[in-house]
C-alpha cells in the first residue's frame, strides 16, 4: 500500500496541563480592561449626569436637539425642555446625551 495509516501524535504534557487555555484567558482579560470596563464606567457617569439634571441646564439630546430644561420631576422619567421661545417638549431622560451648561441650584 502506498498510504500509511496516520497515528495520532500525543502532544506535550504542557498543553494538557491547562496551558492551552492560557491565550484565550489572556485575550478575555484584555477585552475586559480595554472594552467592557470603560463602557461600564461611561454608563455609570451618564446615569449620574442624568440624576443631576436641574431646571435651567442647557442640554443636548441624542437626536441633536439643544434646549433648556424647564421642569424636572424625580418621579417620572421625562423632563420638559424649551427648544425655542415658547416651544416646550417632553424628553425622556435616557435620551439626553450631554449637559452643556450647568446652572446654580434654584432657591425655593
Amino acid at each position: 500500500m502506498l498510504i500509511t495509516p496516520a497515528f495520532a501524535q500525543s502532544s506535550g504534557g504542557l498543553a494538557e496541563g491547562g496551558f492551552g487555555l492560557l491565550p484565550i484567558i489572556f485575550v478575555m482579560v484584555i477585552f475586559y480592561f480595554l472594552l467592557i470596563r470603560p463602557q461600564q464606567k461611561r454608563a455609570k457617569q451618564h446615569k449620574e449626569m442624568l440624576a443631576a439634571i436641574r431646571r435651567g441646564d442647557k442640554i443636548v439630546t441624542s437626536g441633536g436637539l439643544t434646549g433648556t430644561v424647564v421642569k424636572v420631576l424625580d418621579d417620572i422619567d421625562t423632563v420638559e425642555v424649551e427648544i425655542a421661545k415658547d416651544v416646550k417638549v417632553n424628553v425622556v431622560r435616557a435620551m439626553i446625551a450631554d449637559i452643556r451648561g450647568k446652572t446654580e441650584p434654584v432657591k425655593k
